[in-house]
């Protein structure tokens, strides 16, 4: 029985929760596996990592800290844009999610955390930053 080594191709069903039982992606909800190569820069670091030497059919649980995953969250991430960088007709709700572009063309997104008459808060931070995130992972195929 041949076991996940890097450059294998390989198929996982997986749901992912936070430390307080949110679950923040899965799967089987969406009722497919993912497919990705090992050690391919394709999925976070530590999950790469997790699922080197599993079998077909084997199933496995595992923590992967802020290093592992999307870092811990950096302060200088939220900014306060001035509301003129966006379009005239643009309103502005805490906890939504905007995509834009950076004045190099860098496209972004951010969650809005504040705003006041003449800015927009935003949190540049990957929404899972800081967090320790638990998975728990069946292998349904390596390819």
């Amino acid at each position: 029985m041949s076991t996940v080594q890097e450059g294998n191709k390989i198929s996982v069903h997986y749901k992912g929760t936070l430390n307080d039982g949110t679950e923040f992606d899965s799967s089987y909800s969406r009722g497919e596996p993912i497919s990705f190569e090992v050690g391919a820069g394709q999925m976070i670091k530590g999950f790469d990592s997790a699922v080197n030497g599993m079998t077909t059919g084997e199933k496995k649980s595992f923590t992967l800290s802020p290093e592992e995953a999307y870092g811990d969250r950096k302060n200088d991430l939220v900014q306060a844009v001035p509301k003129t960088s966006f379009p005239p007709d643009f309103e502005p709700v805490v906890g939504a999610m905007v995509q834009g572009q950076d004045p190099t063309g860098q496209v972004f997104t951010a969650k809005i955390v504040n705003q006041d008459i003449a800015t927009v808060t935003l949190d540049f931070n990957h929404p899972l930053a800081g967090e320790n995130l638990n998975f728990e992972v069946e292998l349904v195929e390596i390819s």
